[in-house]
This record gives C-alpha cells, sequence and structure tokens, in this order.
C-alpha cells in the first residue's frame, strides 16, 4: 500500500534482506513493494510506477544490470539504488553506466540504505521555483527536470541531470570529485572518484561539443562555457 512519501519497489532475492529493507522503509513512511525476480520486478515497476527502485544485482530471472537497461531504455528514468554483494569496482562502473543513480554494498546497514534512498529523492526533487539555466546552447530547466540542446530534449538519468545542474549552478567554480560526491551523491567515498568520472563520460558523450563541463588537470571538474 502506497503511504505518505511514496512508493519504493524492492527487487531482492533474498527474503530476509528484503524483509530488512521493507521494515525499515516502511518505519520512514514508505509504502513498499517487494519482488523476488527480475522479469516481476521489472513488471512492477512498470506497473505501480514508484519513487524510486532498490535493485539487487544478482537475481534470478532477470540480473540487475539487464533490469537497469531496459528500464531505462524504455524512457523510464525512475531514480535506482543497486545493490551487490560484490565489492568490485566494474560491477558498480557498469551499473552506473546503464542508469543505476547510486549504489551499496552487501552487507549494510538498513538505515545507511533508508538514508541512501531518501538522498536520491532529494537529489531528484531539486530546488522549488530555481529559474533555467543556460550555457551556449544548452538549457537546463530545474523545476521541470529537462534538458535542452538547441531546443532539442537530451534524456538524462538523475544522477546525469543532478551533477550537470549542479555544475551549471556553480559555473566557473572548481570542484575536487570528493566535492562533487559529497554536493550530488550525499556522501563522499573517497577510496571511489571513478564513480564521478563515470558520469562526467557519459554527460560528455550525450551533449558532444556542448558539454559545459571542463576538466581541472589535479583538481577536479568545472563548467562554463565553450
Amino acid at each position: 500500500m502506497e503511504q505518505g512519501k511514496g512508493l519504493v519497489v524492492i527487487v531482492e532475492d533474498e527474503a530476509h534482506i528484503a524483509d530488512l529493507q521493507r521494515m525499515y522503509l516502511g518505519r520512514e513512511g514508505f509504502g513498499v513493494h517487494v519482488e523476488s525476480d527480475g522479469l516481476a520486478g521489472l513488471a512492477a515497476v512498470r506497473r505501480l510506477r514508484p519513487v524510486a527502485v532498490v535493485l539487487d544485482l544478482g537475481l534470478p530471472g532477470l540480473d540487475g544490470m539487464e533490469f537497469c537497461r531496459r528500464l531505462r531504455e524504455g524512457g523510464d528514468w525512475t531514480p535506482i539504488l543497486m545493490v551487490t554483494a560484490r565489492d568490485e569496482e566494474a560491477d558498480r562502473v557498469i551499473g552506473l553506466e546503464l542508469g543505476a543513480d547510486d549504489y551499496l554494498t552487501k552487507p549494510f546497514s538498513p538505515r545507511e540504505l533508508v538514508a541512501r534512498v531518501k538522498t536520491v529523492l532529494r537529489r531528484a526533487a531539486g530546488p522549488p521555483g530555481e529559474p533555467v539555466l543556460t550555457l551556449g546552447a544548452l538549457a537546463l530547466d530545474p523545476s521541470r527536470r529537462s534538458v535542452h540542446l538547441d531546443g532539442r530534449p537530451v534524456d538524462l538519468t538523475t544522477t546525469e541531470f543532478n551533477l550537470l545542474a549542479y555544475l551549471m549552478r556553480h559555473s566557473g567554480q572548481v570542484f575536487s570529485r570528493a566535492q562533487l560526491q559529497a554536493q550530488v551523491w550525499g556522501y563522499a567515498d573517497y577510496r571511489d572518484g571513478r564513480v564521478v568520472d563515470v558520469y562526467v563520460s557519459q554527460l560528455r558523450a550525450k551533449l558532444a561539443d556542448a558539454s559545459p563541463i571542463r576538466t581541472v588537470r589535479g583538481v577536479g571538474y568545472s563548467a562554463g562555457p565553450s
């Protein structure tokens, strides 16, 4: 049953983990729907249109990577918190490249899971009443969460949008990877600055020559006119 903070779909094949996630998210006012395999989970997300998805990577039927790919290819940008049992950079990077917005490595605290879900949702909401941001041919509308390049819409994931918006709001300022993780993701994992690099690379691929993101060697990234 959907509650005040919206519905979260959990796709997790380990029942005891799913039960913990359901309990802690429910305590925070979220409605929760649980599926134990990827195909059923994908159908549930398309049917129920939740505010967020907690997605295990190793699932029967359809694994988390393929789940994420199919959802994004279908134009659904619901925030995804990916859960993996393997602390391997390759898994995390591939998941992020396929459109996941954040990740957790098992074992993790249920309280951290709730905090990460809240952070992803705050990032997706953005500040109210903010004006359209422009840099060259690029226009970003925070209230509509839309990006246009020369008047044509550009499809971005939740985190791609949030990173681009943050850099455009602070045009000309230079940020380290840790600073961007803290401000955009809501935490900083100093061991894994590659996460920021992945999203910058994806934005550059989608925006091509219109990308306002500049690399400042030895420091991090900045946004400014071409």
